[in-house]
């Protein structure tokens, strides 16, 4: 069997958005899904748990209505992937320096609503985490080899900095959080393409 026939994708469109690229340092957190250290002291993804994470992450976002997501990014590379995947599932989304209180005080002018929360990164992203963690809502996060995996209740381990390959995570939800939800049947229905997620 071909090792990308179990795949969401072509092994080889994963390899070239360097979705599984790490970074030299690795927490505990993140040691079950390196796959292997390079010469070079990167950390490598293992590209089936990244599949399988993904797979994961949809499932459970599946379960909640496009108004009750929010995707959140402080790092200025996720803007565009998470602002495309709100456009598209007619989710949340928040780019830039989220300041605390945004789900838990009314009376801030950017208070939103939610019940599931989308992070790109763990450690810019640690106020939405807390602010979610007050309103007990889970958060899936977007995970590199050095993020810690504390008040996160999913984690999708993957090159968490580069534009493509948070361009592709977040093209792959969307898509696939349309389906699930019964809004779209086929791939071919997805109008949305890999370029209108990321940034070139």
């Amino acid at each position: 069997m071909p090792e990308d026939a179990e795949l969401l994708i072509p092994n080889e469109d994963y390899l070239k958005s360097g979705i599984h690229i790490g970074t030299k340092f690795r927490t505990k957190h993140m040691a079950n899904f390196i796959y292997k250290t390079r010469p070079d002291g990167l950390s490598v993804l293992n590209i089936q748990a990244i599949d399988e994470r993904i797979r994961l992450a949809v499932k459970f976002l599946a379960r909640f209505a496009p108004e009750d997501i929010l995707a959140v990014s402080r790092r200025e590379n996720g803007w565009k992937p998470a602002k495309a995947f709100a456009e598209a599932t007619g989710a949340k989304h928040f780019a830039g320096r989220y300041p605390p209180g945004v789900l838990t005080n009314p009376n801030l002018r950017d208070f939103v609503e939610a019940k599931i929360m989308i992070i790109t990164d763990a450690w810019p992203d640690k106020n939405a985490i807390a602010d979610a963690q007050k309103v007990g809502i889970p958060v899936i996060a977007l995970c590199d080899t050095n993020n810690q995996a504390n008040g996160i209740d999913l984690v999708v381990p993957c090159n968490n900095k580069g534009k493509k390959s948070l361009g592709l995570v977040y093209y792959l939800f969307a898509k696939l959080y349309l389906k699930q939800r019964g809004l779209i049947k086929k791939d071919e229905d997805f109008k949305y393409t890999m370029d209108d997620f990321s940034e070139e």
